[in-house]
């Protein structure tokens, strides 16, 4: 709980830093940030997301203990992938020719793809070895600083290179702070194995290379609507994907921290089968909060973006996101349900024919689909693109013959969802604003949240009883003590 916790508190902070630096940016200035942005991620994705990967599969409590090598091969990995980052990307400003962008802003986009990655695999590691404690005291350090660096220099300069300056720094504190929690005594680069290397790469690889074609299909969309309309058109885009992918990421990744983990330990203690039926629950867990999450967004739209969204973005931040939203609900599918089936057994290599398909499909709807006189055919080239993917991804997976939820808990997700659109449609021609958005929520959260229990989707109704017995007998056991 204590890890659910910290993604909310992480997550709330990552859209008011957002919705900060895109307010005292402005469209133009945001759009040049989020394209600079999006080259740090896919650089970080590039060189270092296998160390993050392969720290939430192959390290634990009991590696630490017992197989240091995983550890030491992990570090010697990330201080020669940055020294080399270091080297060529200097190599390449200096005889690279001058891009529209700046070298100042690419540059800041690599040394954030080396830290950004740095406090990822440290974060990887505490959640492995279960500590949330330490995690949680990380999360809450970079989102303080980020809200005082990042949004800080957005507010003070108006320009791009200090905001991405000012999360640079933020995540270099954070790290900074879990230095202590993150020793391992029996571990340091001198004991790295080349062997062990290979054995991470081999099981990460394939993982980092769809995840860096997924990545290149928003960059590619984000550089030919700078190209065709213009930075301004790239902020305005470019805040209703960061935050709509974010809200995805943030909610798959809660659970994704503690379902995989479940997952893996199944799968260490009973075997492969057991992990299989881990997995397909997991799966429908995800659809299950996903689907009335990326429901819920479309029904409060005018609310959202009356209250939350910077008057300079209204308008196309909810008709962009309202094109996305199909796409990245597939998406946290792609990350969170179908891949783990991969994940779980070690065989990674068909996410990188999906990408691939994402990044093709991507291409052709942008150059097939009539250009207007706003980005709006991209955002619908991107959406197909992930859509795509999702499809091609399952079909790989039945060849592995995994266990499928059953058909009757995602009918049961369909249906709470379909009855929640019902209930809280007709509060659309409510005027936006607080009170509309909190009666949305409330309608939508006890309607979906009845269906659900009622229903039994994948047996949530047993584990909220669970929850809800203990916290129940404390709250009576505290009311009989004060009388």
């Amino acid at each position: 709980m204590k890890v659910l916790a910290a993604f909310l508190a992480n997550t709330v902070a990552n859209f008011l830093i957002g919705l900060l630096v895109a307010k005292f940016l402005g469209p133009e200035e945001y759009g040049r940030f989020a394209l600079a942005f999006a080259i740090g991620v896919i650089v970080q994705t590039a060189l270092f997301d296998w160390m993050r990967l392969s720290a939430t599969r192959f390290y634990s409590t009991r590696v630490r203990e017992a197989e240091p090598a995983i550890r030491s091969t992990l570090d010697f990995s990330f201080l020669a992938v940055a020294a080399a980052l270091t080297l060529l990307g200097g190599v390449f400003l200096l005889v690279a020719p001058t891009v529209s962008l700046g070298d100042a802003l690419i540059a800041l986009a690599l040394a954030t793809a080396a830290i950004n990655g740095l406090f990822d695999y440290s974060t990887a590691l505490l959640r492995a070895r279960f500590e949330d404690r330490h995690y949680g005291r990380v999360v809450l350090t970079k989102n303080i600083l980020a809200l005082l660096l990042t949004g800080g220099g957005a507010f003070v300069f108006h320009s791009a290179g200090m905001a991405l300056a000012g999360s640079l720094a933020s995540i270099f504190g954070a790290v900074l702070t879990a230095r202590a929690s993150l020793a391992d005594p029996g571990a340091s680069p001198r004991g790295a194995r080349l062997d062990t290397a290979h054995m991470l790469i081999a099981y990460s690889a394939p993982i980092v290379a769809a995840n860096m074609l997924y990545q290149s299909v928003p960059l590619a969309i984000r550089a030919m609507a700078s190209s065709y309309y213009g930075f301004a058109e790239t902020g305005q885009f470019s805040l209703a994907y960061d935050l709509g992918i974010r809200a995805i990421y943030a909610l798959g990744s809660a659970l994704d921290v503690l379902l995989f983990q479940i997952a893996v330990a199944a799968h260490e203690r009973h075997g492969s089968e057991k992990a299989k039926e881990q997995i397909a629950r997991n799966m429908t867990i995800v659809a299950a909060f996903l689907l009335p999450a990326c429901a819920g967004v479309w029904l409060t739209m005018p609310s959202i973006e009356e209250l939350i969204v910077p008057a300079q973005f209204r308008g196309p931040f909810g008709h962009y996101l309202d094109l996305l939203l199909p796409g990245l609900f597939a998406m946290g599918l792609i990350q969170f349900a179908v891949n783990p089936v991969f994940q779980i057994e070690k065989k990674t290599a068909p996410l990188i024919g999906a990408a691939s398909l994402a990044v093709v499909s991507g291409l052709a709807f942008a150059l097939a689909l009539p250009r207007g006189a706003d980005a709006s055919s991209l955002a619908l080239a991107q959406c197909g693109a992930y859509i795509v993917a999702l499809g091609a991804l399952i079909a790989f997976a039945a060849r592995a013959a995994p266990q499928w939820p059953r058909l009757r808990d995602l009918l049961a997700a369909l249906a709470a969802t379909g009855a929640m659109i019902l209930a809280v449609r007709p509060l659309a021609t409510l005027a936006p604003g607080a009170t509309t958005l909190l009666m949305q929520i409330g309608v939508g959260a006890v309607v979906y949240g009845g269906a659900t229990l009622l229903l039994d989707t994948a047996g949530l109704r047993g584990l909220a009883v669970g929850v809800a017995r203990p916290l129940l007998s404390r709250v009576l056991a505290r009311a009989r003590t004060a009388l």
